[in-house]
């Protein structure tokens, strides 16, 4: 099993470095996934992420990536432009790994 080290605490991640357990997401475990895909976050980042999260949390689905820049008072291409591939972001924020038409969607520009 794969794992990262958050805080002296070993996290479990898939194959590609996805978190395995929902539960095991905060800020902390977030900037330690961020790290294994060379991005650093920062506060600004962190409500990104955090919005991200919560939404697909909410409604079962990833926002629009226009509607995340817009809830956190940002750009309209702030993912793209923050973490340069929001596939990323989805991953940072914890989030199951995607397929299919999630990947393609989050593979476009904005």
């Amino acid at each position: 099993m794969n794992q990262i080290e958050c805080l002296g605490r070993k996290i479990n991640v898939d194959d590609n470095g996805y978190l395995l357990d929902a539960d095991d997401w905060n800020d902390d475990v977030a900037r330690a996934l961020a790290a294994q895909e060379g991005v650093e976050l920062n506060a600004a980042d962190i409500d990104i992420i955090r919005f991200m999260r919560d939404y697909y949390y909410k409604y079962g689905s990833f926002p629009m990536l226009s509607v995340v820049c817009r809830n956190v008072n940002k750009p309209g291409d702030c993912v793209n432009e923050e973490f340069v591939d929001p596939l990323k972001a989805w991953k940072i924020a914890g989030l199951p790994e995607p397929a299919g038409e999630a990947v393609s969607y989050l593979q476009r520009p904005v």
